[in-house]
């Protein structure tokens, strides 16, 4: 239930604003009579505005209401789409062919809307070979550039030269 709403609870003010089931204002009323007409329709008196002066109260079906909003809020869950972050690895010793194959797996994963997280390793003696992985790195961008955006540029970082890339927006 939500914080904002105060549902048939003893409320200590002598009037309040009163707004009906169809949201027709019906001015300001006694709190009795306000009651009085909510149970008479066999729903819920709700405070709306507390800090109001008058507080504005409505008559509804508190139930059904909390009900529709977690109904929009399940609906709105299932529209948006959760950008994932998936991630190639590839070695200082790569073949052509290799990088070849990744690319054509980084396009789809990129075509579905995820980022990319491209990873060369250096082994050993490898990590002061640092140019040669950034060649790896724009090789395997240039396969790709039609469906990318570089959104991280190549960043050596202990073992591993990392680079990100996005969907190209269409």
């Amino acid at each position: 239930m939500s914080k904002d709403f105060t549902c048939n609870e003893e409320i200590r003010v002598k009037e309040v604003r009163l707004i009906d089931a169809d949201g027709a204002q019906l001015g300001v009323v006694p709190t009795k009579e306000a009651q009085k007409l909510a149970e008479e329709k066999d729903l819920d008196l709700v405070m709306i505005s507390p800090g109001a002066n008058p507080p504005v109260c409505k008559v509804m079906d508190l139930g059904k209401y909390i009900y529709e909003q977690s109904k929009k809020e399940k609906e709105a869950k299932k529209k948006q789409k959760v950008t994932t972050l998936k991630e190639i690895r590839c070695s200082l010793t790569i073949e052509e062919n290799d990088i070849a194959i990744k690319a054509k797996n980084a396009r789809k994963f990129l075509e579905d809307g995820d980022k990319v997280k491209i990873t060369v390793r250096f082994k050993g003696r490898e990590a002061q070979l640092g140019h040669i992985g950034q060649k790896i790195l724009e090789n395997f961008v240039s396969k790709l550039e039609d469906v990318c955006v570089v959104e991280k540029p190549a960043k050596h970082e202990g073992r591993n030269m990392t680079m990100v890339v996005g969907p190209k927006k269409s």
